[in-house]
């Protein structure tokens, strides 16, 4: 009797234990993504930390000079490899690219030359994803509703100082910031190397 009551306690205290292992939610990402398309954002944040970080995500994201980068015009992520990258496009499916990117037309107003940009899949469950996690992170939730206003991913909305600074926002262990911020610099490593003229269907 005394080992049923013992095994009964150690099947309702372990579940709890394992619970608190997996702090960071996942379920703004189940609700709004197919398995596939789970697996295709898991490898886009893959590559995203491998590409900018060789160890510990937080600890390089830290570490970074983010101040000479910007003095210098640019960011973190021009440490992507733009071939590469195109290659992670090919490698997930187009069902996931298109619901967090569209291929924009951009034109250079003194030239008139039309070129392909990428822009935010405004409507896609990308965004709807943004706006669910948003309900338990303010931050993430005004960035959220600047992208659905724009159709863009402003190199401002997220800045580094932000995420440096404001820790109960971006915790940079959580995997959803990590992808968050993945999309991010990759938009905005493509909308800066992306060298492709428009051409018309």
């Amino acid at each position: 009797m005394k080992n049923t009551i013992r095994i009964l306690i150690y099947l309702l205290i372990i579940p709890s234990f394992l619970s608190c292992n997996s702090k960071y939610s996942e379920s703004e990402l189940k609700a709004n993504f197919s398995s596939e398309q789970l697996s295709d954002l898991t490898e886009i944040r893959k590559f995203f930390l491998n590409q900018v970080c060789e160890s510990d995500f937080k600890l390089c994201y830290e570490q970074t000079n983010h101040d000479s980068l910007q003095a210098s015009g640019v960011g973190i992520w021009t440490k992507i490899d733009f071939d590469k990258q195109k290659k992670l496009y090919e490698r997930i499916s187009k069902s996931t690219f298109d619901e967090i990117w569209m291929i924009c037309k951009s034109v250079n107003f003194k030239t008139d030359e039309e070129k392909k940009s990428i822009c935010a899949n405004a409507i896609g469950k990308y965004q709807n994803y943004l706006s669910d996690f948003g309900k338990n992170n303010a931050r993430i939730a005004k960035y959220a509703e600047r992208i659905e206003a724009s159709g863009d991913f402003g190199g401002l909305d997220i800045s580094y100082w932000n995420v440096l600074t404001d820790k109960k926002h971006f915790d940079l262990n959580d995997p959803n910031i990590q992808l968050i911020l993945a999309i991010h610099y990759l938009s905005m490593n493509d909308q800066v190397k992306r060298n492709e003229n428009w051409i018309e269907k």
